[in-house]
């Protein structure tokens, strides 16, 4: 998750766009992304769950992390965990493929999700990577993607070069797999990147408002109108499907201004400002409160050191399972699954 802010983004209007994003436009000729006939397939039915389907991302909640030592998840947590999304939710974005995560995609399958992009933690860990390849072959009716690693460009831990030799390996070891990174959006601007875009099936960026120097004082409808037009800065550099994997407000703390009431009203913003299309969507962030989260630093990536108890607090639900109010608010799906 980012927390670098973007000064000349400060003056958001409904129409404006970033003079970073306008520049790195104008540099390309036409937007970039990877054309691979094998992976099509999964593509397809990525856009038609981004159009048709409602993502959340999804840690669980039996993980824990502290002091850099992880507690694995269970599957029947997971599977409780998945038993409360799936009336409102029908695909997933997960952050993991090992420590209990190895269970999700035969736990989603049976619970008739329609869609499961595995995140790559560690895209150097090779069990991490045969443990995600074993998944894109066993359910290649819902695996629509991998995503490899969360910010590791923004945290610095690789770098655009690493990345594309990493997607080169794994387009040629897993044809059928669409393949992406997931960064904060302004890392996409940079001219560095260009080439990856290049490689990439599809785009996962994290858009938070909430790290924008007038996020505090803004009303939700700058905030959810700055996420759209991120989304079309990204679009006019990247032709591969956009889902925004990452963005929405924290429920607490009350005194940093904080409240379910807020994190309500701003994914009832994004759904008028930003609705669901076969090229773009965003993804609620996130499924559970963790509470372990506000204590590690991991946990969020640039982060100064300290206690961060915001971190605590992203879900939509709380961590005993419990809806809050953004949650409430979204109708069950139906059958075929309703539009976000």
């Amino acid at each position: 998750m980012q927390r670098l802010i973007i000064p000349l983004l400060a003056a958001l209007s409904a129409a404006a766009l970033s003079a970073a994003a306008s520049a790195a436009a104008a540099g390309a000729a036409q937007p970039a992304c990877a054309i691979r006939p094998a992976a099509e397939p999964a593509l397809t039915r990525l856009r038609a769950a981004l159009a048709h389907g409602r993502f959340v991302t999804y840690q669980p909640t039996a993980l824990t992390v502290s002091d850099g030592r992880i507690v694995s998840a269970d599957a029947a947590s997971i599977r409780a965990d998945l038993s409360v999304l799936r009336p409102r939710f029908d695909s997933l974005v997960t952050y993991d493929a090992i420590h209990g995560a190895e269970e999700i995609p035969a736990i989603a399958a049976a619970l008739r999700f329609r869609a499961l992009i595995i995140g790559v933690w560690n895209p150097l860990d090779e069990a991490e990577l045969r443990a995600a390849g074993d998944a894109v072959r066993r359910y290649p009716d819902l695996v629509v993607g991998l995503s490899l690693g969360n910010e590791l460009l923004f945290a610095a831990r690789s770098d655009p070069g690493a990345l594309g030799s990493l997607i080169a390996r794994l387009h040629a070891q897993l044809p059928q797999a669409p393949l992406s990174v997931s960064e904060p959006f302004h890392i996409y601007y940079r001219e560095t990147a260009a080439p990856l875009l290049g490689q990439l099936d599809f785009l996962l960026a994290n858009v938070h408002p909430l790290f924008q120097p007038w996020f505090r004082d803004a009303d939700d409808g700058t905030s959810a109108q700055f996420v759209a037009n991120v989304v079309d800065e990204l679009a006019a550099i990247h032709c591969g499907p956009i889902l925004v994997k990452e963005t929405g407000v924290p429920t607490a703390p009350a005194s940093a201004g904080y409240s379910e009431a807020r994190q309500a009203s701003l994914y009832r913003l994004l759904r008028e400002r930003l609705p669901a299309t076969g090229g773009h969507a965003f993804a609620y962030f996130a499924a559970f409160d963790a509470p372990w989260r506000a204590y590690d630093a991991l946990a969020a990536p640039g982060a100064p050191p300290g206690v961060h108890p915001e971190e605590a607090h992203w879900g939509l639900y709380d961590a005993d399972r419990e809806p809050k109010r953004a949650a409430r608010e979204l109708p069950p799906l139906t059958s075929p699954p309703s539009p976000p």
